[in-house]
């Protein structure tokens, strides 16, 4: 019980340490979802600041073409206007740029090709520095190569051990939850695909179904009028010779 009681407090600073590392990772890193819609003949752009060095992640995708095509183009420029990346009406892309000047970057979704329909985007942006998620794993081989450990440097070593195994759950958490993300954007897409279908063949049904009501109900009245004697109908079939 003694060998436990004098562990408690190491486990407690084990925990905070790697509560620390969590949010230094996530101050470092910025991830941003959202869904943005888009009006027929409009451009919306986003703006957002990276640093030199850092590496720009950007995935869209086409939710809802508001009974149209589910298609829109993107543009990426940099801080000085030049464009980086350019897609025309497609309905979904990914784009990874490494950042080679600071300064504001722009996003912009162009939907001025659409003159009734209006487009809901899902978008990803994720902004990180390369080889963030390495750090650890350089730091622990460094220990590992040093021989006659003392008790605070083999404590260090374990505590380093830990950051670098929280850190990697981490990412692969992170990476499952962009996964969900983008399947859930899939499935509304599919879902608002299939909405609109099932209305257009509702409406064309409808259609068909009063044309031939309607198409019966003057082929009946045609015919009574015709072996009708005491009509204006029959005065007019007579006119003409029927």
């Amino acid at each position: 019980m003694q060998a436990i009681w004098l562990g408690m407090p190491g486990l407690v600073l084990l925990l905070s340490i790697a509560a620390l590392l969590l949010g230094v990772q996530d101050a470092d890193a910025y991830d941003k979802e959202m869904t943005v819609y888009v009006d027929a003949g409009k451009t919306e752009c986003l703006y957002h600041s990276v640093r030199q060095g850092e590496i720009i992640d950007f995935e869209y995708q086409v939710i809802d073409g508001g009974h149209g095509d589910l298609d829109i183009s993107f543009t990426l420029l940099d801080p000085i206007g030049l464009v980086i990346v350019s897609d025309f009406k497609k309905p979904e892309n990914v784009h990874r740029h490494e950042v080679a000047k600071e300064g504001d970057y722009r996003f912009c979704f162009d939907n001025s090709f659409s003159m009734f329909n209006r487009k809901t985007v899902f978008f990803e942006l994720i902004v990180e520095r390369e080889g963030e998620e390495l750090q650890g794993d350089s730091q622990w081989n460094e220990v590992d190569e040093l021989t006659g450990l003392s008790r605070d440097e083999y404590y260090d070593m374990k505590v380093q051990d830990i950051m670098d195994f929280i850190g990697r759950i981490r990412l692969q958490l992170t990476k499952a939850r962009q996964l969900q993300d983008v399947l859930r954007s899939h499935e509304a897409r599919d879902r608002n695909l299939a909405e609109s279908n099932f209305q257009k063949v509702n409406h064309w049904s409808m259609l068909q179904i009063s044309a031939m009501i309607g198409v019966g109900l003057i082929q009946v009245f045609m015919l009574r009028s015709i072996f009708a004697t005491g009509g204006r109908m029959h005065n007019l079939w007579r006119k003409l010779g029927i």
